[in-house]
């Protein structure tokens, strides 16, 4: 049977014995009622695992004894999802959850012209990638940064990946399951609505390459899977 993995927000702890934080310590001892000497696998979403035991199953300060540690090494290929912040909440929050699943490196908000909703939790969203990545027991988290405004992200992105813009708007645009994906890859996703015609300009202007994700007209966060599936396996 699978150790429970649970979240260590120091990084690579240098000491033997450690104490979980305060929620930590509640879900180990009072849910899931683990006693002393039983197992448990920390993760600091940076590559490291530890297998620790459980030296004091206290409900506030449990602490454990690592008793081995492993790296691993990120994945070779670099996937950014920029994707416009929605109106309805628990929609993006599902986007979050299945993106880190997938194993997307870095994801940024956008506030594009037809973005609804502007407000952002990023504590609340940071912790539900952190559920996601020890639900599929993965030992990276993705980078969650704060909101950017569309236009400020677009002419400052970078410069050593492969940039793409999913849209529906008229024009030529290749399939995106027919590209060969670069080492690190970037795409933007619109709001409801789509981009306006003047972000697709500005985005082709600092050299996006324009895709489509099919025949079907997707939702916002259906549209971030879909590219974030694709791109992890082109």
């Amino acid at each position: 049977m699978a150790l429970p993995f649970f979240y260590l927000k120091q990084s690579g702890p240098s000491q033997k014995e450690i104490e979980l934080d305060e929620d930590t310590s509640r879900h180990v001892v009072q849910v899931l009622r683990m006693k002393e000497g039983e197992r448990l696998h920390l993760t600091d979403g940076k590559g490291n695992l530890f297998e620790a035991a459980i030296s004091e199953a206290h409900k506030k300060h449990c602490t454990v004894q690592i008793q081995a540690a492993s790296y691993e090494r990120r994945a070779s290929r670099k996937i950014t999802i920029a994707i416009s912040l929605l109106k309805n909440t628990s929609r993006f929050e599902w986007f979050l959850e299945k993106a880190t699943e997938i194993g997307v490196s870095e994801v940024i908000p956008l506030v594009c012209e037809r973005t609804e909703k502007q407000k952002f939790r990023h504590d609340r969203m940071k912790g539900i990638c952190i559920s996601a990545m020890l639900q599929s027991q993965q030992v990276w988290l993705p980078a969650l940064h704060e909101p950017i405004q569309f236009h400020h992200f677009v002419i400052q992105a970078f410069h050593d990946t492969q940039k793409l813009i999913a849209h529906c708007d008229n024009g030529e645009r290749k399939s995106l399951s027919s590209i060969i994906t670069h080492h690190s890859s970037l795409i933007l996703i619109g709001p409801e609505g789509d981009f306006t015609k003047d972000e697709i300009a500005l985005a082709l202007q600092n050299n996006f390459m324009p895709v489509s994700l099919g025949q079907a007209r997707l939702r916002t966060e259906t549209a971030g899977i879909v590219s974030a599936t694709l791109l992890t396996q082109n």
